[in-house]
Formats: structure tokens, sequence, C-alpha cells
């Protein structure tokens, strides 16, 4: 009974803290719309050049008006989706070979390092040509920003694992299959999902990477369309908008890691 008790005070605590951090988050966010609009209505800062929180909102509500909003923000998603869930699985299942395969690690590690370093941005000219000016040309710079980094993450993670565990496994004659299903993957889980917020931030840049250079749609394209024309307001809303779609991102994987910690 002491137990039980104990417990419950245990869930309510957990839950108030919950509350508070949410709180204050919430709280900082807000204190920071507020200067920002405060330093706008005292001209301490050039609205022109800074826009505001007032302005963003009058701008989501005129694009909504003229009814173009949503459709850049659902082409900018589905790219986001489609990439981050083809770089996820692709750097999942590299990295998963590189581990159980010590030779192939050796001689594709030096890559990966070389690769990862190198300027993808700089190549995106050169995949315009190969790929042409089209949501494939966009979706496939996003991977190449984000899988190398994405691989390198996973398999070090990967090689953190207990090594007494594997051993006794190998002990027991049990096969790398074995091995990685029953030890490997499932002590890494949280791991492999603080690397999938990683390329969650990796995935966005390569999108409106890729956006900037060839599309005619997009958020991505507001915010190059935005700076042509100076309507600084249409880039900061657009921004703001990618923001959110960030936060709800990490908010889903966020859920996913805290259901994995509780199993």
């Amino acid at each position: 009974m002491n137990n039980s008790k104990k417990y419950i005070n245990y869930i309510k605590k957990r839950k108030k803290e919950k509350l508070i951090v949410l709180f204050i988050q919430i709280s900082i966010i807000m204190l920071l719309l507020l200067i920002w609009q405060l330093l706008n209505n005292y001209d301490i800062i050039n609205s022109f050049l800074t826009s505001s929180p007032k302005e963003v909102l009058k701008t989501i509500i005129s694009l909504s008006k003229e009814k173009i909003l949503l459709k850049h923000v659902n082409i900018t998603l589905y790219e986001i989706l489609v990439s981050f869930f083809l770089t996820s699985i692709i750097s999942f299942v590299i990295s998963v070979i590189m581990y159980s395969s010590k030779f192939f690690s050796k001689i594709i590690d030096p890559y990966l390092t070389i690769i990862n370093a190198l300027p993808k941005v700089a190549l995106g000219p050169l995949i315009i040509i190969w790929m042409g000016a089209s949501r494939k040309s966009i979706i496939f710079m996003a991977i190449l920003i984000s899988v190398f980094t994405t691989i390198i993450n996973m398999y070090n993670c990967f090689n953190t694992t207990n090594k007494n565990y594997i051993t006794l496994l190998k002990s027991m004659n049990a096969s790398k299959k074995d091995i990685m299903l029953k030890v490997v993957i499932p002590s890494n889980k949280e791991n492999i999902i603080s690397t999938l917020k990683i390329n969650i931030g990796l995935t966005l840049i390569g999108i409106i990477m890729g956006e900037l250079l060839v599309s005619k749609e997009g958020l991505g394209y507001l915010i190059m369309y935005g700076s042509q024309i100076f309507n600084i307001n249409l880039v900061i809303t657009s921004v703001f908008i990618l923001g959110f779609i960030a936060f709800i991102m990490y908010y889903i994987v966020t859920k996913i890691e805290n259901k994995t910690k509780n199993q």
C-alpha cells in the first residue's frame, strides 16, 4: 500500500514537472514575441527590416485569404516528410550493415567522413543538371545533406552497445542477426531516436536549400521571392512556419522517445 502511494506521488510529481516545463517554455516564447513587438512599437528597431509578430500574423491571414498559404506549406511538408523517412531508413540500413561487417565499415568509414565534410550546397547546380529542376532534386538535396551525419551518429551509437551482453550471446552461439535484433537495436532505441531529432533539422535545411535553388512553390520559394521583392514580412512568416513544422516533428519524435523509455 505504501509503495502504491509512493508511485502515485511520483506520477503526480512527474506531471507537475512537465506542466511547469511547458509553462516556462511557452512563457519564454511569449516574452520574446512581446519584446520584439514592443521594440517595433517604440521604433527601437526598424520594423521594415525586422518585421514584427503583428505583421507576421497579418501576413499569415493575408496568405490564407488568397488561398496560397496551405498550398506552399503542404508542398514543403511533403518534401520534408519524404526526405526525413528516406534518410532515416537509408541511414539505419547502412549503419546496421556497417556494424555487422567490420570489413565493410573500415572501407566506407573514411568516405563517410570526407563526404560529410563537403559543402553539399555547392553541388546544387550539379544536382539540377543530373535530376532536373524538379521536386526530385529538392528531396535528393535534403537526403544528401542529412544522410551522412545520420549514418555516422547511428553507427557510433551501435558501437556503444554493452560488450558484455554481446559476449554472452556469442558464448551461446548466437548469430549476428540475433545479436543485432536482441541486443544492439533494443539497447540503442533512445540513441536512434535522438539521432532522428538531429535529422529533423538537417532535413529542413536541405529542403529549404533545394527550394531556394529550383522551386517555384513551397516555403523556400516564398523566402526567396520575399527577399527578391524586399518583403521582409513574407520572409519572416515563412521562417516562423518552418519553425512550427520543426516543433511538431520534434514533439512527435519526443513522444516516441518517451514511450520507448517507459517500455
